[in-house]
């Protein structure tokens, strides 16, 4: 039997190589972004590819009730979901005063809240049948706090501890929760957030978006609790803890800049 991956945020970037993944063990699909027509364009070419059946949603994931929506749209085409991948997100970028607020009640919503009820809605099933992967898109973002974008890094820390104590809740049920925490990655993310010109973003040692990917992909099925992408950023993330706060404030101001 087919086992359906559920992935947000899935017309490009992680979004699309995680389906590539699954479409290429024989998985289906459900698609969700805002972008129709290239969510149609990627059914086809991995429903011709990988001979799976694909579903797209067309939706906004920030808008408040998008989660129930979704829900609903799987249910009434008889839709389980055995894979749950909340990949999609997005961030701003500046000094918090001087944000719109619009934007960032969307960015929480979208980062935190859609993510949280999608796992509500879809894991009860999974219990029942003590079986499902789920896996959360964190960052090393979620490791410290950082100015200029304060809101997104704290967003990314919620669902980090989120995914680490429902980890704990329901791995004796034959669930495994992970949360891929993927560094600067060469995606459309800097493009988005407006913040191309930024320390970070020129960073010329990006891994890309498929080789996060497969390392998040692969930590999902191993049950891996927390995956930080690269060996560097797994040394950063132990030493953070220990190294005065006001001095992790600070670097993260540089690279930000």
């Amino acid at each position: 039997m087919k086992n359906t991956a559920l992935i947000t945020g899935a017309s490009g970037g992680l979004g699309l190589e995680f389906a590539k993944i699954h479409a290429s063990k024989g998985g289906d699909l459900v698609l969700i972004a805002r972008s129709g027509d290239k969510l149609n364009q990627i059914k086809t070419e991995l429903e011709s590819q990988f001979g799976v059946d694909v579903h797209v949603i067309e939706m906004d994931l920030s808008k408040p009730n998008a989660a129930p929506e979704v829900y609903t749209e799987t249910q009434n085409n008889g839709i389980k979901i055995d894979y749950l991948i909340n990949n999609a997100g997005v961030g701003t970028f500046g000094f918090f005063n001087n944000l719109d607020w619009e934007k960032e009640e969307q960015m929480l919503n979208l980062n935190m809240i859609t993510l949280t009820h999608l796992v509500k809605l879809y894991l009860p099933k999974m219990v029942e049948h003590k079986k499902g992967f789920i896996l959360n898109v964190a960052s090393t973002a979620a490791f410290q706090p950082a100015p200029l974008m304060s809101t997104y890094f704290a967003s990314k820390a919620y669902v980090l501890h989120f995914t680490e104590a429902l980890h704990n809740e329901v791995k004796s049920s034959g669930i495994r929760v992970s949360a891929l925490c993927p560094p600067a990655t060469a995606t459309s993310f800097f493009i988005n957030a407006e913040m191309g010109d930024s320390t970070l973003a020129k960073s010329k040692k990006m891994p890309t978006a498929k080789e996060v990917a497969e390392y998040g992909y692969k930590s999902m099925l191993k049950g891996k609790s927390v995956a930080v992408y690269g060996f560097g950023n797994r040394i950063m993330a132990s030493l953070i803890g220990v190294v005065p706060r006001s001095l992790v404030v600070k670097t993260a101001r540089k690279m930000m800049q």
